[in-house]
């Protein structure tokens, strides 16, 4: 039995299958918690005697597990996601005709004038295996701006309104990092952008807050039913407003799980003029990293290796930790080539730079960033909801690289995991099933041989997760004296077969020792 304090508990949980994720006693029967904190973790006949109002949950043997962790999404544009169009395979769309049905559908229901924003579409599922253009969707709607926002979100498309409400012409110039597409015969924009979503957030009006208020509730509902109790917001264009954003919806408690909110390059130069004000509850709502995303959108890196190196070399300087987006190849070693840079001219110790995402990621180059002391945040998910596309659209030379967590870990680098939503549905649950079997949807097999154990799957989202945010003292296992954040499960990982585990429902969400979700049975 391992005892943090004697002080009286508000709440037990019993007869539990107890996975820690704490080496020192990797398994238990009970937990007991006072004051939002873990009291004890123990066998059943170690429970303390209990005063009057003690809540004694018996979980009659179904596992429980540390609040799951999201070490990569971005909750403002799920919120705006849940109150959009869904344009995804999941929500029914399988050609062009299906999304112009439901943006008829909305124009019929908002006055002229009005923005119809549709989130999720992917072209690989459409039967035109192709992006729409304005045409198609001037073809739904002439008097309503609209925006499509792909599957990735780093594409979108407007019709010929909403291209004009923004300010983008035949004369238009392409930005510094992203790209209009252009009709090659007349050179007018397709309708179709890349890499814009900063450009645009500037130019179309933001829902209002009584509808961001609602999509935020429903995330909020959504996030504690699949176990997340706290998430890294890792949004290029996180800045004071968006600071002050989250701290409304702490304050009015729209919003339980709890909240890194990563800053943008724009919210590292205010934060160096001047601070950003406490929330005064740092384990509800805090400051994190700053993300920069390397991409090849124009054909070439942005930022170019130069300014990259300028960029993150003022991050380290400044003692912040660097969050950077390289998905291939060459943005990976760019990156390396960054933070070496940084560390050369200022060394600095347990540093914790991350790459996020990974996606195609050597043997040698993973070497590299464990010699670098780098994190890696991926997205095993990508495997089971993408895995099928990948098979089919990858090159074999990147294929064989493909999410590597496998290598990755075995190289000794702190590998943590986020879904990315709204990219993707949020569960961890099918994340850890992707990170352990490497399947699709379908059933086939992406890399099998990058496949890791239960345990290592779970690490991903806890105490993995809770290190690459420096929150390892507070977060990620079940030990007296760290918060209690847990998730009861709908039964026994250790007893349930392999390919249940993608279904396995959280019973039970408990934050800070309050039961804050629990699933009606």
């Amino acid at each position: 039995m391992v005892v943090y304090q004697a002080s009286p508990p508000d709440l037990i949980l019993t007869n539990a299958a107890v996975i820690t994720m704490d080496p020192a006693v990797p398994r238990a029967q009970s937990i007991v918690i006072s004051k939002g904190q873990i009291v004890s973790v123990s066998a059943n006949e170690a429970i303390p005697a209990r005063k009057k109002n003690t809540r004694v949950i018996d979980c009659a043997g179904r596992s429980v597990i540390p609040g799951l962790i999201d070490a990569h999404c971005h909750l403002p544009a799920y919120a705006e996601a849940l109150v959009s169009l869904d344009l995804s395979p999941r929500g029914g769309i399988r050609s062009l005709a299906d999304i112009q049905g439901k943006i008829r559908s909305a124009a019929q229901e908002s006055p002229p004038g009005t923005w119809i924003r549709g989130k999720g579409y992917n072209e690989f599922y459409l039967a035109e295996q192709r992006h729409p253009n304005r045409h198609d969707l001037d073809a739904a709607s002439s008097d309503h701006p609209i925006k499509l926002t792909h599957r990735s979100g780093h594409a979108h498309v407007l019709n010929t309104l909403a291209l004009k409400l923004v300010g983008v012409t035949m004369e238009t110039a392409d930005p510094p990092d992203g790209l209009i597409e252009r009709d090659l015969e007349t050179g007018k924009p397709t309708g179709i952008v890349y890499g814009m979503s900063g450009y645009l957030a500037k130019k179309i009006p933001p829902l209002d807050d009584d509808e961001m208020k609602h999509g935020i509730r429903l995330a909020n509902d959504k996030l504690l039913s699949v176990g997340i109790t706290s998430i890294q917001d890792t949004t290029a264009h996180n800045d004071r407003l968006r600071w002050k954003m989250f701290q409304r919806w702490k304050d009015h408690g729209v919003f339980k799980p709890r909240v890194t909110m990563m800053l943008g390059v724009k919210g590292f130069n205010e934060c160096r003029r001047t601070a950003y004000a406490s929330f005064g509850n740092e384990d509800q709502l805090r400051v994190g990293g700053v993300k920069i995303i390397i991409h090849e959108i124009t054909g070439s890196l942005h930022p170019n290796p130069k300014k990259l190196k300028e960029r993150v070399c003022a991050i380290h300087k400044a003692g912040l930790q660097v969050v950077l987006h390289a998905i291939e190849e060459a943005a990976i070693e760019a990156a390396c080539d960054a933070i070496e840079y940084a560390l050369k001219r200022h060394p600095r110790a347990d540093h914790r730079h991350r790459i996020e995402h990974c996606s195609v990621c050597p043997p040698p180059l993973a070497k590299r960033l464990h010699t670098l002391g780098i994190a890696v945040v991926t997205h095993p998910s990508f495997v089971y909801y993408n895995g099928d596309r990948y098979l089919k659209t990858v090159s074999p030379e990147e294929l064989h690289y493909l999410y590597p967590i496998g290598t990755l870990r075995r190289q000794g680098i702190t590998v943590a995991a986020g879904s990315d939503f709204p990219i993707i549905d949020p569960n961890p649950i099918v994340g850890v099933y992707a990170a352990m079997t490497r399947k699709a949807e379908s059933g086939a097999v992406v890399l099998p041989h990058e496949g890791i154990g239960l345990v290592e799957a779970l690490t991903l989202y806890t105490s993995a997760a809770a290190a690459v945010n420096f929150e390892e003292a507070t977060k990620g296992s079940i030990t007296p004296g760290k918060l209690a954040d847990l998730v009861v499960l709908g039964g026994n990982l250790d007893e349930l077969p392999v390919e249940e585990i993608k279904s396995l429902p959280v019973d039970m969400t408990i934050l800070n020792g309050e039961v804050v979700w629990e699933r009606m049975r």
